[in-house]
C-alpha cells in the first residue's frame, strides 16, 4: 500500500518548494516549557499540513491533511484528522481497480485511547452499508494518508525534549536532527503513525531533519521535517525523500475528541472486504476482526 500510494502520487503534477532554513540567532522562549503549560484535558491545537515527495524525477505534493490534536494532563489524548492524497478521479481513470479509486476519496481518522476509527477513503470499500466507521484497536493515528504525515508530535513533551536536546537556535525557532531510533523510543505518536512491523537497523539509524518555528510565547507555529521516503517501508534511500510542512494554530482551543457511536462502528469488513484489507500493508501486525 505504501508503495502504491507513492506511485500514484508521482503521477500528480503539483509542485511545492520548501522554505529556506533561517539564519541562526538567539533562541526564543523554551517551547518545551510553553507546550507543557498547554497540556490540559479538554484543550488542544489545530493544524494543517502538506507532505511533499522528492525524487530525482519528481518534486510533488503527495498528501494534504488537517485536524485537531486533543490533550490530556501532560500529553496527547487523541486526534481527529482528515487527509487526502493529491489525486483527482481523472488521475486514476474509470477502469482503475476499486482500491485505487478509494485512494481519491478523503479519509478521516479519529484516534483516541490508542484505538483508530476510520471513515472514507479506502475504508469506504470495507465498511458494510449500515456502518460509518471501521474500528482498529492499536490502529494508526491518521489512516493510510497518515503514514506520510508528520512523524514528530511537538505536543508530546518527551518528543519535544528529545528534539531540543541538541538543537540549534534559528531565526524564530530551532533546527536539528533526530534518529528514528530516538523518536521511536519516546513517541507513542510516531509508533502509531509509521507502524512498521519490524525496524531494520538501517531505518533506526536514519535521521529526521527538522525545523521548528515558534511564536513570541514559545509555542510552535510551524514544523518542517525531512526524511527518506523509505522509512515508511523499511528501505530508506537518500535520493527519495518526504518533507512534511505542518502549521499549528489555536493552542489552548477547547477540544472534544471522542469515539464514534458503537452503532456506527464495526470491527469486521463487509463481505469481500477482506481482500481490500489484505492490500493495506500498514495493517501488518494489527489484529483486524475478520
Amino acid at each position: 500500500m505504501k508503495r502504491l500510494i507513492a506511485g500514484l502520487a508521482l503521477a500528480s503534477a503539483a509542485t511545492f518548494v520548501t522554505a529556506v532554513p533561517a539564519q541562526a540567532q538567539a533562541a526564543p522562549e523554551n517551547p518545551l516549557v510553553s507546550v507543557k503549560k498547554q497540556l490540559v484535558a479538554g484543550k488542544g491545537v489545530k493544524f494543517t499540513e502538506r507532505t511533499t515527495i522528492s525524487t530525482p524525477l519528481f518534486h510533488d505534493i503527495m498528501v494534504r491533511r488537517s485536524g485537531t490534536i486533543g490533550f490530556r494532563k501532560g500529553g496527547v489524548a487523541g486526534s481527529d484528522i482528515t487527509g487526502k492524497l493529491n489525486l483527482k478521479a481523472s488521475d486514476v481513470g474509470e477502469d482503475a481497480p476499486e482500491l485505487a479509486k478509494g485512494l481519491v476519496i478523503p479519509e478521516r481518522t479519529i484516534w483516541v485511547g490508542g484505538t483508530s476509527y476510520l471513515s472514507g477513503g479506502i475504508w469506504s470499500l470495507v465498511l458494510p452499508e449500515d456502518k460509518t466507521w471501521f474500528k482498529l484497536p492499536n490502529g494508526p493515528t491518521g489512516g493510510v494518508t497518515g503514514v506520510t504525515g508528520q512523524p514528530l508530535n511537538v505536543a508530546e513533551p518527551a518528543t519535544l525534549r528529545a528534539m531540543l536536546k541538541n538543537a540549534k537556535a534559528t531565526r524564530g525557532g530551532y533546527s536539528g536532527k533526530i534518529t528514528v531510533a530516538q523518536v521511536r523510543k519516546v513517541s507513542p505518536w510516531f509508533r502509531a503513525t509509521v507502524m512498521l512491523e519490524r525496524y531494520p537497523a538501517k531505518v533506526l539509524r536514519t535521521e529526521i531533519k527538522w525545523r521548528l518555528s515558534v511564536d513570541a510565547k514559545g509555542l510552535p507555529t510551524r514544523l518542517v521535517t525531512t526524511y527518506p521516503l523509505g522509512v515508511i517501508d523499511g528501505k530508506p534511500k537518500k535520493t527519495e525523500t518526504l518533507s512534511v510542512d505542518t502549521r499549528y494554530t489555536g493552542w489552548g482551543t477547547k477540544v472534544t475528541i471522542k469515539a464514534p457511536s458503537t452503532s456506527d462502528t464495526t470491527t469486521k469488513p463487509k463481505e469481500g472486504g477482506e481482500e481490500t484489507l489484505d492490500h493495506i500493508e500498514m495493517l501488518n501486525g494489527v489484529k483486524v476482526g475478520l
